[in-house]
């Protein structure tokens, strides 16, 4: 891409010089416009999330706990984030009841647990691996059998990479203790 943008801005001045020579000595100013390089980049983990048929309910609650600007900023983000069936297995009531304004504060701890500070991929992960929440708490990393589990919940797709961390698909809600 730099070459091309190179190459441009040479053509541009041999032409201005060719023009100049050419005119037989009068001067021409020639404008010459920069073009900036703008880098494409994917989707945000939030992005992605918004994507998923699978993550209606979280997407519901990370707008409900008003988190979609702090996980669409620049991260790196690490996201355990539960399907919509993990959500339907709570109790009954649950999920509504959290998504109620009273209890933002509740749905924004639960919500910050599910999420690491940095890009956590799959292979970084060991088992016993203790890390730490944004929310403060910490979970607790087992892998048996190429089964990675995270606090009991299995991870059931890793690695979505987004342009500001990762996702990993869990099948069940993290509670934390406090």
């Amino acid at each position: 891409m730099k070459l091309v943008k190179l190459t441009t801005l040479v053509a541009i001045w041999a032409i201005a010089i060719f023009t100049f020579a050419c005119s037989g000595g009068t001067t021409e100013t020639v404008e010459v416009e920069e073009i900036e390089e703008v880098e494409e980049v994917g989707p945000t983990v939030v992005e992605i999330a918004v994507g998923s048929p699978d993550h209606t309910t979280l997407v519901a609650a990370v707008t409900a706990a008003e988190l979609v600007e702090t996980l669409n900023g620049e991260g790196p983000f690490t996201i355990f984030a539960p399907t919509n069936a993990a959500f339907a297995a709570l109790p009954e009531g649950t999920v509504e009841s959290l998504l109620l304004e009273e209890n933002k504060g509740t749905l924004t701890g639960i919500l910050t647990y599910h999420v690491v500070a940095g890009n956590v991929l799959s292979g970084d992960l060991a088992d016993g691996q203790v890390v730490e929440t944004l929310q403060g708490g910490t979970l607790t990393v087992s892998i048996e059998n190429d089964t990675v589990k995270i606090n009991g919940a299995t991870v059931v797709a890793a690695d979505l990479q987004g342009s500001n961390g990762v996702i990993h698909v869990i099948d069940g809600v993290l509670l934390p203790s406090n």
